[in-house]
């Protein structure tokens, strides 16, 4: 078949009437290997810590992206550059204000942190958002859904929104996520939310690395959330009853006097602040300016007494100890010798030849012998 037939349309013959259809465009080269290696590898080039760090500095979002992206990779070559940036960037941290948000799902957690964080930027602030998202146990996969459903503060110059994957390991994430707050208050962001996705042992790492936690609440969910709530209510700052609005603004001033009757039930927090609960529209963007007075009155106080420091720094030495101990874990349970001789004492263990305790025993004694 020649050249001219395989680009002849049979529809433009005479026999076709009222039918015309135009010749296709050329098909283009088939793109050089090469040319694709060179962009993958100019894609994947790293920059000098410096030049991290005076980006990040100099409040460059590519650059403080990548370097999140550092902080959160398991590759040690990555691992060694973030800590030399984090190391760099630390002087110029901790001033922000870092309020974690939590609450049951549905609570509205992304419309009202949208809602607060646009109450903050209007005025000028910068924010950074720093989400802790549910990841499948089965594919590690993660719903990062906060940037599609934040559109305003997604697309707001002083606002940056950083999702963050959380593959199973809570305390793995909670470490990166507090290396990343040090990355963004460096960066020039004076504010710092940090979302919680529900109920669970992720509040209470949120709560380690925050200065005011917020609780957000729905009027009328029912006595099924009891059990949860007692914990979570004695953390937090102030409970913010969401969706007070049409229908359901008589039930969300009802559920304010029962949670704050509850409170007075607790202990006396030692910060001296009297959390209050409030109620809040966020899809109508009502009760927002109340719960931000708050949170101020908590900083001017908190500081004040000198509260706020000494938490950052019992947070810090927390976090020390933390990682110190994620790490230990980390070399016991990766080391060659370790692992063949769990096997032979499990087995043991399983036949009633030896108990637990023995085993664990006899395991850390070998390990602390391992050079």
């Amino acid at each position: 078949m020649s050249e001219k037939d395989l680009h002849h349309h049979i529809e433009n013959d005479t026999d076709f009437k009222g039918l015309k259809v135009n010749e296709g465009i050329p098909q283009p080269d088939s793109v050089d290997n090469d040319s694709v290696k060179r962009f993958l590898k100019k894609r994947r080039k790293l920059h000098t810590v410096q030049e991290y760090v005076d980006g990040i500095l100099s409040g460059d979002i590519t650059l403080l992206s990548k370097a999140v992206t550092l902080v959160e990779s398991a590759n040690t070559k990555h691992q060694k550059i973030a800590q030399q940036i984090i190391t760099e960037c630390l002087p110029h941290s901790g001033k922000s204000i870092r309020i974690g948000i939590t609450g049951v799902p549905g609570v509205g957690k992304s419309t009202f942190i949208e809602a607060l964080g646009s109450y903050i930027t209007e005025r000028g602030e910068k924010l950074a958002v720093l989400a802790i998202d549910p990841s499948s146990e089965q594919t590690k996969g993660s719903i990062l859904g906060d940037k599609a459903r934040m559109e305003d503060l997604s697309g707001d110059k002083n606002a940056y929104i950083r999702p963050s994957p959380a593959a199973g390991s809570l305390g793995g994430v909670a470490r990166k996520t507090r290396e990343i707050i040090i990355l963004c208050e460096a960066a020039g962001f004076n504010h710092i939310f940090i979302e919680t996705v529900g109920v669970g042992q992720s509040e209470t790492a949120v709560h380690s690395m925050t200065d005011f936690f917020l609780l957000l609440m729905l009027a009328g969910a029912g006595d099924e959330l009891q059990g949860i709530k007692r914990g979570i209510m004695e953390m937090a700052d102030v409970i913010a009853i969401n969706k007070a609005d049409g229908n359901n603004k008589e039930k969300a001033q009802m559920a304010r006097v029962q949670y704050q009757n509850a409170i007075h039930l607790f202990p006396t927090k030692e910060s001296e602040w009297t959390p209050s609960v409030l109620t809040c529209s966020a899809i109508k963007k009502e009760g927002i300016s109340d719960v931000w007075e708050q949170i101020e009155k908590y900083k001017l106080l908190t500081e004040k007494n000198n509260y706020f420091s000494r938490k950052r720094n019992e947070q810090s030495t927390y976090w020390m100890h933390e990682t110190i101990e994620e790490q230990l874990k980390r070399n016991f349970y990766n080391n060659r010798e370790i692992k063949e001789k769990l096997d032979i004492l499990e087995n043991r263990v399983l036949r009633n030849e030896m108990t637990p305790f023995a085993a664990a025993g006899k395991m850390l004694k070998m390990f602390s012998k391992i050079k």
